[in-house]
């Protein structure tokens, strides 16, 4: 089977976004703030965003079961305070629980955490615990950056994430790294931003010593690990130079990278220099490039076509599309068993 590990709810109804504006124009005007029963979006209306979207591509593609999470850029944790992240974050979770629950078999939910800049990162445990007990999600997305692009937030490494991270060992899932909005005009969302962040948080696990606290932590870095895979030299050397082992005793038993790469050549570096075992099929659809490629008649996000392509054994391939995600998410190796998958 083929498991796509970074899969984001970019479809919702519009009625949510509605909600959202309302609810950040409430910051300003409490009269306008909606209430948090608020929208009133029915089943149908959550199949039809993914029929014939979503679940349409995944059967084109063969993609058999989607992690999916709220979407990325609309996470925005930079808006207003706390508050107004938690009641955000528990709207979007329910809607990619309820598409869960209609489609079993094709999604599993991944956890939206209430972050606000400045804040305890531990007062998103009980929303982390309620989407794992109640809602079965199987991985949470971490945003490094609550600022928006300023990153005021301490290093990944900083032992004031130390208490999520328990909570993560505790119910043996992964976090997916992963921004969101940019409000920084020196950085756009998906074309710098994300990759900034995913090269950052990189070279901040190298820094530090976090797995040596957290041996069993398992992080995901998205977009084929930003520019980590195209400068792995620079990152063996700054190892050294940082007195630290080599990258794969230091960091590449816990750090994962996915395959959102949308070009042959770079999908081919991804392959041929990260390890087999530290990449996990994905493809963020549909995500942040959803155009054809003139150059080839396909979707850029058609990562499938590319990993196909790349000449890898058999035995990679079934690593990549399949045995890594269940190695990587206990909870969904679990729910696929289940299921007599």
């Amino acid at each position: 089977m083929i498991i796509d590990c970074h899969g984001h709810y970019t479809t919702a109804p519009p009625a949510l976004e509605a909600w959202r504006n309302r609810q950040i124009a409430g910051l300003t005007d409490p009269s306008a703030s909606p209430r948090p029963a608020d929208p009133t979006i029915s089943d149908d209306e959550l199949r039809e965003s993914v029929e014939s979207n979503q679940l349409r591509l995944m059967d084109e593609r063969g993609i058999d079961m989607t992690v999916f999470s709220p979407r990325a850029s609309f996470m925005a944790h930079h808006v207003g305070d706390f508050r107004t992240s938690a009641e955000w974050a528990a709207l979007c979770n329910e809607l990619c629980f309820r598409v869960s629950r209609l489609f079993p078999e094709r999604f599993v939910p991944a956890a939206m955490l209430p972050q606000s800049p400045g804040v305890d990162p531990a007062t998103c445990i009980p929303e982390l615990t309620r989407c794992v007990e109640e809602y079965g999600a199987v991985a949470l997305n971490l945003n490094p950056d609550p600022s928006g692009g300023h990153w005021t937030a301490p290093p990944l490494t900083d032992r004031s994430w130390y208490p999520l991270y328990e909570k993560m060992a505790e119910y043996d899932v992964p976090a997916m790294i992963h921004v969101s909005t940019s409000v920084n005009p020196a950085f756009h969302t998906t074309g710098a931003h994300y990759l900034n962040a995913d090269t950052t948080a990189f070279m901040q696990l190298v820094q530090g010593d976090l797995f040596r606290d957290f041996p069993t932590l398992r992080l995901v870095i998205p977009h084929g690990g930003g520019a980590v895979p195209y400068h792995w030299g620079r990152f063996r050397g700054l190892a050294m130079a940082l007195g630290k082992p080599p990258l794969e005793e230091h960091v590449l038993g816990n750090v994962f990278f996915d395959t959102c790469v949308y070009h042959q050549p770079g999908s081919d570096l991804l392959f041929d220099v990260v390890p087999t075992r530290n990449i996990l099929f994905a493809s963020e659809m549909i995500g942040a490039v959803r155009d054809i490629d003139p150059r080839t008649g396909h979707h850029f996000d058609d990562t499938r076509r590319y990993a196909e392509a790349a000449g890898l054994s058999p035995e990679g391939w079934a690593d990549i599309r399949e045995h890594n995600a269940r190695s990587v998410y206990p909870r969904l190796d679990a729910l696929l068993k289940r299921q007599g998958r």
